[in-house]
């Protein structure tokens, strides 16, 4: 029964194979059609550039699913077609040829039956592969007609709302539109009863109640849990006062939002009043964000302010802030009411100049103000030698552009180039603003990184809140490229050709493979310094290794074990890089002549951690420097000297040179102390109390005993030398110095003379100095001046035998 069992599931397994491909095959097959249908509908609409751009995204987005279908059925089967693959190829190639050895007929068959399987896997994949260009084209072309309608409507001219011709006409639109926002809509005349009314009033009072509560007190609600917060001592005050600071925004915002509920359960409004009525909501939330933000970048605390202008430039860039955000509120208020009724082409510009006008004028101060910012130093005479840090130069470029922007826009305006302004101007104020929260948050993450390590305020200055920073930059670019003027498909976009990767051969790495290959070698790295860590801690210290040794396999086990997890990541990411061994080889060529050197010294390093002729905390002596080995690496070793400097030494230099090792195997060595007597003196009494001497140093062994030698009678004294054997010789500098000292005791206890050198100086020619010989010299030169007065030495009384 089991075999029958077994048979069957091997029938099924092998049906399976041999029809999946054909149901995919199927699958595909259907999609195609309705993706052909699509494909040249969307053909059309390209060729003719005609159709509105609801259309167009329409089309785009059906595009864009069918794509990704095509996307995953280009890995359909790719297990089993590189199965396929590497059974044929494991079959050998095939005769070529009239001469050929003919094939044996059952690798013929075999060879035959794999191909068949082979081909009838890939053409779905094929199909997909063709289809899925066919499909990026498309989509590249509609995006590019989408692009250039957007490029038009910014170079497009209305009238100029300098002209009082359309003032008149812009007021009767914006009342007639705000006529038809509170009936709802052009036919609509039905009014709400009081029976209504008075049913929802109880909901509508609690709701304007509660907002209104919400509006006034939230603010001050928040300032005195901060008071209560300070009062306590609370840890990390300044994490606490940015969490309290944002109930200053969520309080008001949620009165707003509970006003808007309230008026549109009156339904007094209609649909479009109420679109209107939550958008007003939205902006009142905005506007006190952004107010939020100005009171985070120009606090009134030098502590939490984050651009440090003097206290009443603060205040005016608050006061700046708050006005540029209520003109921009106003004015896209105006432009939604007109929006809702039948506008004329002026309209918009005429209703929106004044607004604009103002927020460009309230931009043009912003930007004198932070054009002025300059890094705080104490020393003013020092401030023009003080170079300018990164956030001072991107304070000032803000504020230069802010200027720029502020000029720019009313002149577009005047021109009639509203598109443009509006494109222009608000974006650049809304990215101010952004930058600006990204600056809060900045600081709030350096301000949790100092409570977490305890850092405090000092943290503010470390890495980790810099690279917060630049985290925070990358999160908020898609922000930045909506808010000038990008569609959200083209980020979209971005991130699908992002995801697919890029190709290198026949091979994709996607960033899928990037972040596999990084999780492993972190895994592995971790593993292999957690295990140098208790080897070096725990193990080798329990065994009969010395240091070096010790060092040496932890050194070892370090670099192996970094080399199996760069290993292990790129099979784990699935990365083949044998379409890169032909390159690679050629570069090594190149590589191995211009890194010779390094290449050398990494070999040397191998060889020193493996023969170990020198370990750490050596005393060896190499090119003329001396000193103790503190460190082994793989291309160098550092030495320290007596002196106190590090010597860093290529290990090739110790592989091959000459290295003189004091302390290697043991710390026995001999030290050598001359000693030198005056003649007359008694030798063997010199002897003995020279081997007295030495015997009563400590470290001097025993076993071979100190050996004293009378070795020359001297220009000057009797030659001695002391030579012993220490027990460490790293002390060798202060037995000699000790040594040096008892000798110099006993020999004054003893009457024992230590001579010095004398020397006499005999003059050849002693005449040569005599003042009457200089003086005839000087009267046979010749006198220019006759007028000169004349000049005479008394002669000192010359030394008759010329000695001195």
């Amino acid at each position: 029964m089991r075999r029958l069992l077994g048979i069957a599931a091997a029938l099924f397994c092998a049906l399976w194979v041999i029809a999946a491909p054909l149901v995919a095959q199927e699958e595909l097959s259907a999609d195609l059609e309705r993706w052909s249908t699509l494909a040249q509908r969307a053909e059309t609409a390209v060729d003719l550039g005609q159709g509105s751009e609801e259309l167009f995204e329409s089309l785009r987005a059906s595009i864009a699913d069918f794509r990704t279908q095509f996307n995953a059925a280009r890995d359909l089967n790719a297990n089993r077609i590189a199965t396929l693959r590497e059974q044929i190829a494991a079959l050998g190639p095939p005769p070529e040829g009239e001469n050929a050895t003919p094939e044996a007929p059952d690798v013929a068959a075999k060879r035959e039956e794999l191909n068949e399987q082979l081909n009838t896997l890939l053409v779905p994949v094929q199909k997909a592969d063709a289809e899925y260009v066919r499909a990026d084209a498309l989509i590249a072309q509609i995006d590019q007609i989408l692009r250039e309608r957007q490029a038009d409507r910014l170079l497009q001219v209305v009238p100029t709302p300098l002209n009082p011709v359309h003032w008149q006409q812009a007021l009767t639109d914006l009342v007639q539109a705000a006529q038809l926002l509170w009936s709802g809509s052009p036919e609509s005349d039905q009014a709400v009863s009081w029976d209504e009314l008075r049913e929802t009033l109880p909901l509508v009072l609690g709701l304007s109640l509660l907002g209104a509560v919400l509006i006034l007190k939230g603010q001050a609600w928040s300032l005195l849990l901060v008071q209560q917060l300070q009062s306590l001592g609370a840890r990390g005050i300044g994490i606490w006062r940015f969490l309290v600071s944002l109930l200053r925004i969520i309080l008001p915002f949620a009165g707003l939002v509970l006003l808007a509920l309230a008026a549109i359960s009156t339904d007094l409004f209609g649909p479009k009043g109420d679109e209107v009525i939550l958008t007003l909501a939205v902006l009142g939330g905005i506007m006190l964000g952004v107010r939020w933000v100005a009171e985070r970048v120009f606090a009134k605390d030098e502590d939490e302010a984050l651009i440090l202008l003097p206290p009443d430039k603060r205040l005016l860039a608050r006061v700046y802030v708050n006005l540029i955000t209520v003109t921009l509120i106003l004015s896209e208020l105006v432009i939604l009411v007109l929006e809702a009724g039948y506008p004329a082409e002026a309209s918009i510009a005429a209703l929106t100049f004044p607004f604009y006008l103002a927020s460009s004028l309230v931009l043009f101060r912003i930007g004198m103000l932070l054009r002025g910012y300059h890094d705080p130093v104490n020393d003013e005479a020092a401030l023009a030698e003080v170079r300018a840090s990164t956030l001072s130069r991107v304070v000032r470029m803000l504020g230069s552009g802010a200027v720029a922007v502020a000029c720019i826009a009313p002149l577009l305006l005047a021109a009639g180039y509203f598109n443009a302004a509006e494109a222009l101007l608000p974006p650049y104020i809304m990215t101010l603003a952004l930058l600006g929260l990204v600056m809060a948050l900045q600081r709030f993450t350096a301000d949790v990184y100092g409570a977490v390590t305890g850092q405090g305020v000092a943290a503010r200055e470390a890495l980790m809140p810099v690279l917060f920073g630049m985290l925070l930059l990358i999160l908020v670019a898609p922000v930045l490229a909506l808010i000038w003027g990008a569609r959200l498909t083209d980020l979209t976009e971005l991130w699908a050709a992002f995801s697919r990767g890029f190709a290198i051969g026949e091979n994709r790495i996607s960033p899928t493979d990037f972040l596999a290959f990084a999780v492993i070698f972190a895994i592995g790295y971790v593993l292999t310094r957690l295990i140098q860590s208790a080897l070096r801690t725990n193990v080798l210290p329990k065994t009969r290794l010395d240091i070096g040794g010790q060092n040496a396999i932890v050194s070892g086990l370090g670099y192996v074990g970094i080399f199996l997890a760069a290993l292990a990541a790129i099979t784990g990411a699935g990365l083949d890089l044998s379409s890169l061994a032909i390159v690679a080889g050629a570069l090594s060529v190149g590589i191995g002549f211009g890194l010779q050197n390094i290449v050398s010294n990494f070999v040397s390093g191998i060889i020193l951690l493996i023969e170990r002729p020198i370990s750490e905390g050596d005393w060896i002596e190499v090119g003329g420097q001396m000193g103790y080995v503190r460190d082994i690496s793989v291309r160098s070793t550092r030495i320290e000297t007596f002196d106190r400097t590090d010597v860093i030494v290529p290990n090739a230099d110790l592989v091959s040179g000459t290295v003189t090792n004091y302390t290697r195997g043991n710390t026995v060595g001999r030290l050598i102390v001359p000693v030198g007597v005056a003649y007359g003196s008694d030798t063997r009494k010199i002897e003995r109390i020279l081997t007295e001497v030495a015997e009563s140093q400590p470290m001097v062994l025993t076993q071979p005993g100190p050996n004293i030698l009378f070795l020359n009678f001297g220009a000057d004294s009797l030659e001695f030398e002391i030579r012993c054997y220490l027990r460490d010789v790293n002390w060798m500098m202060v037995v000699k110095s000790d040594i040096n000292h008892a000798i110099a005791e006993r020999f004054a206890a003893e009457g024992i003379e230590i001579p010095f050198a004398q020397r006499d100086i005999w003059l050849r020619n002693p005449e040569v100095l005599h003042p009457t010989q200089r003086g005839d010299a000087a009267a046979a030169k010749t006198d220019n001046s006759e007028d000169r007065p004349e000049m005479r030495t008394p002669d000192p009384d010359p030394d008759p035998e010329g000695q001195t």
